[in-house]
């Protein structure tokens, strides 16, 4: 048997071995693994969460809200946590609007009760500072107009960002930065009760006031409405602009649907048509600006059938719906709507110059709108034409419009000559509030002189007249409003009848609309002045009787167009943008000026380019995509306004 000193002496040695093992190893956690277990210990407790930024609000041009983002709460209960649970579930049966007995049960069996609501800020503010109960926010986007111009302003996803519509076109002026914070949690996961500590405060996305006039937009949505109704049709389209500044009030859409049922998809913008006799004013434009026809001009109209030969074999038939008989002016031919009369006029112009007018109308090109998808319709270049061709297009066949192209080809009759820029946003605003952008009228191009524009617009009001024309039942008292009424057939693949269709614009002397109606395959009745024509008239009226419309009542009254308004009954709104007159650019580019110098553009966006040239006064041909490269002739040459510039940008032959 060992002595005590030996066991001493062994349980000693082990116990010191024992302790600098257990000092090794702390010395090992601490010192060379300390950081590890540190970091993995701070993961365990800790998450980081993403704040949430508030998207930015839409809203129309007098201030109503189509689109905001608000606050909502989810609501979680751990019972474990509660003092009271009875008279906790009370409280957040009665703050939520539950079953106190579903509440209750809840508590009493589960390790975990979620309530996902969503609730307001105003239902939780009562139970959000109980022990154990825990409210989360969320940011869910609401539309407070409901359908009203939903199918423009369109949606998001559940991500929080933009789906369609303005939604996606303007996701980064709406879209915020997010925040950051850390927040302790149990080693469950769950989230303690206890303050977070904020890395990075969310930024609110900015604000955007549209240019969409609420009160117009339901007039023009309801009116469609009744006309779709009324006529059975398939569908059809209603925008309506201010002639000068290029801002959009209303934009309208209706199509039916494979199962019958009417949406409203954005089809003013996407979907183009054959716009009919409503083109006939623009081939009118050319053969006036280029002197080919004066006002003692005159064409046969041949009684109603003209067998026009393109060859020795073969034989066009053009036929008007409504024939005349005695020798046609081209004004009567527009205010009669004569395919004969203006198909035999048009036979004046060279197919360049036809094309170059329908182009100088933004014909075949898109307007730049702010929307995802615009398209541009077509318009062949005339080495593509055929020996039908020139007719065909003096009749409004063998191209396609959108209507927002149509209104804006004439915003240009409207205002003196000028294609100005469409737009939907009318600013932008921080969340602080400051102006970060404001809408100023973007001209691109004179299509025509003044002179000319007036004419056409003489030519407008005898369509509307009570003297034979197209247009009559579209006539207000006074001869206050001037159109076009258009007839066409739908040659798309697979879909028949016509459509309808009318252009406005109110009134005649100092303007501040520009209208576009369409309607898809009425039935019962298929001319334009029939279906188009009366609901112009219907839109216009209702405008004028409700007094929160963005109309100028004063500008009216000077014209004696409407009584003046009472200030005192006139709501208040925000300043206008600045409205640019008639002039610009300068009446004496009619006059033939010398030549200008071509800006330097390379390096530009192609629609920065191209709109930097067509302010020069230049049509531009493109070829390729993406930033411009060069022109010719090149950037410093001097070249006469009216010229073709050939901008070539990335990807294009060289």
């Amino acid at each position: 048997m060992a002595k005590p000193t030996a066991r001493i002496s062994v349980l000693q040695f082990g116990s010191l071995l024992g302790l600098g093992l257990v000092v090794a190893r702390s010395a090992q956690l601490q010192l060379v693994e300390g950081r590890r277990w540190a970091e993995q210990a701070r993961v365990q407790r800790t998450v980081t969460e993403v704040l949430r930024a508030r998207r930015g609000t839409l809203f129309d041009r007098n201030g109503r809200a189509l689109a905001l983002t608000q606050e909502f709460y989810k609501v979680g209960v751990a019972p474990n946590e509660l003092r009271e649970p009875a008279r906790a579930a009370r409280a957040v049966a009665r703050a939520l609007g539950l079953p106190a007995a579903r509440v209750r049960e809840d508590l009493r069996t589960r390790r975990w009760a979620y309530y996902g609501g969503p609730y307001s800020a105003l239902q939780v503010d009562s139970i959000r500072r109980l022990r154990g109960v825990y409210a989360e926010g969320t940011y869910l986007r609401n539309y407070p107009a409901r359908e009203l111009a939903r199918g423009y302003v369109g949606a998001v996803r559940d991500s929080g960002t933009g789906a369609s519509g303005l939604e996606l076109a303007l996701d980064s002026l709406l879209t915020g930065v997010p925040g950051e914070a850390v927040v302790l949690r149990t080693p469950s996961g769950r989230r303690l009760d206890s303050p977070s500590r904020v890395r990075r405060e969310p930024q609110a996305g900015n604000d955007v006031i549209l240019t969409l006039d609420s009160e117009l937009q339901e007039i023009a949505e309801f009116g469609l409405d009744e006309t779709i109704a009324a006529f059975d049709a398939e569908g059809g389209d209603v925008v309506i602009l201010d002639p000068f500044s290029g801002e959009i009030l209303a934009v309208a859409s209706r199509q039916r649907d494979a199962g019958g049922r009417i949406g409203a998809r954005p089809t003013a913008f996407t979907d183009p048509f054959q716009p009919g006799s409503t083109a006939k004013l623009f081939t009118a434009a050319a053969l006036l600006e280029l002197g080919l026809v004066d006002s003692t001009d005159t064409v046969d109209a041949e009684g109603g059938t003209w067998r026009q030969a393109v060859s020795e074999t073969r034989v066009r038939e053009v036929v008007d719906d409504h024939p005349l008989h005695a020798p046609v002016t081209l004004e009567h031919a527009i205010v009669a709507s004569s395919n004969i009369a203006m198909a035999k006029f048009a036979t004046r112009l060279s197919p360049g110059r036809h094309y170059d007018a329908l182009r100088g109308f933004g014909f075949g090109s898109p307007t730049g709108v702010e929307f995802p998808s615009e398209t541009r319709g077509r318009l062949r270049l005339p080495h593509e034409w055929d020996a039908y061709s020139q007719t065909s297009l003096a009749m409004g066949y063998e191209f396609t419009v959108t209507p927002i192209q149509l209104a804006v080809a004439y915003a240009a009759i409207a205002n003196g000559g000028i294609v100005v820029a469409p737009t939907l946003v009318r600013e932008v605003r921080s969340p602080s509030g400051e102006v970060l952008y404001r809408h100023r009228a973007e001209p691109i191009r004179r299509a025509v002189s003044q002179e000319t524009a007036a004419r056409l617009r003489g030519f407008l009001t005898g369509v509307v007249g009570d003297s034979g024309g197209t247009g009559s039942r579209a006539r207000l008292e006074g001869d206050t409003i001037a159109g076009k009424t258009g007839t066409a057939r739908r040659m798309e693949r697979g879909k028949d009848g016509h459509v309808a269709s009318f252009a406005a614009i109110y009134p005649v002397r100092d303007p501040q609309l520009v209208m576009v109606v369409k309607v898809d395959a009425p039935r019962g009745q298929i001319y334009g002045g029939l279906v188009a024509a009366p609901l112009t008239k219907s839109i216009v009226t209702r405008a004028m009787a409700s007094r929160r419309v963005s109309l100028d009542r004063a500008r009216l009254a000077r014209t004696g167009h409407a009584p003046a308004a009472d200030p005192a009954r006139r709501p208040r709104r925000p300043d206008p943008p600045p409205v640019v007159a008639v002039g610009w650019p300068p009446a004496a580019d009619s006059a033939r000026p010398g030549p200008t110098e071509v800006p330097t553009v390379t390096g530009l966006g192609l629609r920065e380019a191209v709109r930097a040239l067509h302010r020069e006064g230049f049509h531009v041909a493109v070829q390729g995509s993406g930033r411009a490269l060069r022109t010719s002739p090149a950037a410093g040459a001097r070249a006469r306004p009216g010229a073709t510039i050939t901008l070539y940008a990335q990807g294009a032959r060289r």
